[in-house]
């Protein structure tokens, strides 16, 4: 039923892209990196109309670093390039299609922010305006284009930094020790991989939307994310939903959250100065929730 659900959204998001958007959106889908017979692919949605140097937001898809799919952000993808800026969500390897750990999947997303910044000319982005977002174990691979600098494929150019400019995260892992999530998948490694264990004076401003009631990534660890973030004089937003789960922001668990969590990445998005027009979910939010000082 949500599947179908999904479905009949899209064509309706379409009609109202019509009424209200700022730009209308077209898709391309590209290959960003060739390994070990894999071919990784990003889709790109993107103005009809194009300037030079737009800003960008890339989205890496959730799924514990075993499974998932680059079309689990479609929707936030289409409304936020419908509001000028260029939205990227790239596939990248996983346990259950490439035998990996989460190890090449971080090398992956920052092989994929390089990408970005190496043809931005071509691509029409602005290099030091592209946002790293994701979910779950997506916000963790967005977190590591900024922390995990010791974790790069060695055919990457290691003079293109993959760090973006700021961090939206919709629950994501960011501690993969004994207190957070995915020990067991990086046993032996879990502190090389943790984000909050990397966190240094200058990383980027952050978005995080958690709900208080994750089984799956504990409250407590986004909560002590921003603690340590605060302390080392970084901007850190945090923003906790009562009674929400683990994938709550998904469109096919409920359309109020999905539309509450892209209405308040929208609104850190606008603060930063990343969009263009006026907002269409205002219409549907009628304020977006304050986060934790």
């Amino acid at each position: 039923m949500r599947k179908y659900a999904i479905l009949l959204f899209i064509p309706l998001l379409s009609l109202v892209f019509k009424s209200y958007a700022q730009f209308e959106v077209e898709t391309k889908t590209i290959v960003y990196k060739e390994i070990n017979g894999a071919k990784l692919e990003m889709d790109i949605y993107r103005p009809k109309v194009l300037m030079s140097k737009m800003p960008a937001i890339v989205f890496f898809f959730g799924g514990g670093w075993v499974k998932g799919s680059p079309k689990q952000f479609e929707l936030q993808a289409r409304y936020l390039a419908s509001r000028g800026i260029i939205a990227v969500c790239p596939d990248y390897r996983v346990k259950s299609r490439n035998n990996t750990t989460p190890f090449e999947s971080v090398k992956d997303a920052r092989s994929a922010m390089r990408y970005l910044k190496e043809n931005a000319e071509t691509l029409n982005i602005d290099p030091k305006r592209i946002v790293a977002s994701g979910g779950s174990a997506g916000g963790h691979l967005a977190a590591s284009t900024a922390l995990l600098d010791k974790i790069n494929e060695e055919t990457d150019n290691p003079d293109i930094s993959p760090s973006p400019m700021a961090l939206v995260l919709f629950n994501p892992v960011v501690d993969t020790g004994k207190k957070g999530y995915g020990q067991a998948k990086v046993e032996g490694h879990e502190f090389e991989i943790s984000p909050v264990h990397h966190i240094m004076a200058g990383t980027p401003p952050t978005l995080i939307m958690h709900g208080k009631r994750d089984t799956v990534v504990s409250y407590e660890n986004v909560s002590r994310f921003k603690n340590t973030m605060k302390q080392m004089g970084n901007k850190c937003k945090l923003v906790g939903y009562k009674n929400q789960g683990h994938g709550f922001y998904s469109f096919s668990k409920s359309p109020k959250y999905f539309l509450k969590t892209l209405s308040q990445a929208e609104y850190f998005l606008d603060e930063l100065g990343l969009l263009q027009g006026e907002s269409w979910l205002k219409k549907y939010v009628k304020s977006v929730e304050k986060p934790l000082p």
